[in-house]
């Protein structure tokens, strides 16, 4: 106990002895014994309040590298979601384009039949003429 071999506790005893008398050692010896157990439990509570708070800065530790690769992920999300946008403009554009390019699209063929039909219903030149 305390690094105290057998014959150091002895000695301690019997200078008590002739210190307090008989009469009061018992008296001591609770006091001592109630001392070392309050010390126990108080260090016993400190080192449970440490342990509490180092698991707290784990716990908290964890928290924030979820809340980085949270905040990583929505990123990397909205990266992705910017690039299909874009992807998207990108091939409406090109369609719109060769919308454009083409000639003989459908809407393109009923307005050149329109302007056709309309040219026949038109009387000619010559026969206004006449």
């Amino acid at each position: 106990m305390f690094g105290m071999s057998f014959g150091e506790i002895l000695i301690i005893a019997i200078i008590a002895i002739l210190f307090l008398g008989p009469d009061k050692l018992p008296e001591a010896m609770v006091k001592i014994a109630k001392f070392f157990k309050s010390f126990k439990k108080s260090v016993h509570e400190v080192k449970e309040s440490i342990e509490q708070e180092i698991h707290l800065e784990e716990l908290k530790e964890e928290a924030v590298s979820y809340k980085q690769r949270l905040e990583h992920a929505t990123i990397d999300l909205k990266k992705e979601m910017h690039v299909d946008l874009v992807e998207d403009l990108n091939r409406n554009a090109r369609e719109i384009e060769e919308a454009i390019a083409q000639p003989d699209t459908p809407t393109e063929s009923k307005t050149k039949k329109k302007k056709k039909s309309e040219k026949e219903m038109k009387p000619k030149k010559e026969d206004q003429d006449v």
